[in-house]
């Protein structure tokens, strides 16, 4: 990077849902931009953890953990990680904006079904 990048501009730039975009690497990790409404699908990363801070809107992370379900509620400036191998779905009642931080070729769906939220590395 050259110069600094307003996030809010980034986000600006496309209206797909559900389809991050790369907005800079920071060593073998990629940082993302996303805009999400919905509710996105059940998975789990056996890997690595999962980075999301919101920017906009309210997000909520369902956890299932042992058979129990709980939710993580996210609003703006709050950032949450999900630790590695931990099954989470992420749901917005409104547009939300979301920062998150994963290694490079980590696939956005992790262990849940290839489908059309499945998302390819995207720079912006």
């Amino acid at each position: 990077m050259d110069t600094p990048l307003r996030l809010a501009d980034a986000l600006a730039t496309f209206d797909e849902r559900w389809s991050p975009r790369v907005v800079g690497w920071l060593n073998d990790y990629k940082v993302m931009v996303v805009k999400v409404q919905g509710e996105f699908v059940w998975h789990r990363h056996a890997d690595t953890d999962d980075l999301f801070l919101v920017l906009h809107g309210r997000l909520t992370i369902g956890l299932r953990e042992d058979g129990a379900v709980r939710d993580v509620v996210l609003g703006p400036g709050d950032l949450y990680v999900v630790p590695r191998g931990v099954e989470h779905c992420p749901r917005a009642d409104e547009e939300t904006h979301v920062l998150l931080i994963e290694p490079g070729g980590t696939l956005n769906t992790g262990d849940g079904p290839a489908g059309a939220r499945t998302a390819p590395e995207r720079p912006l």
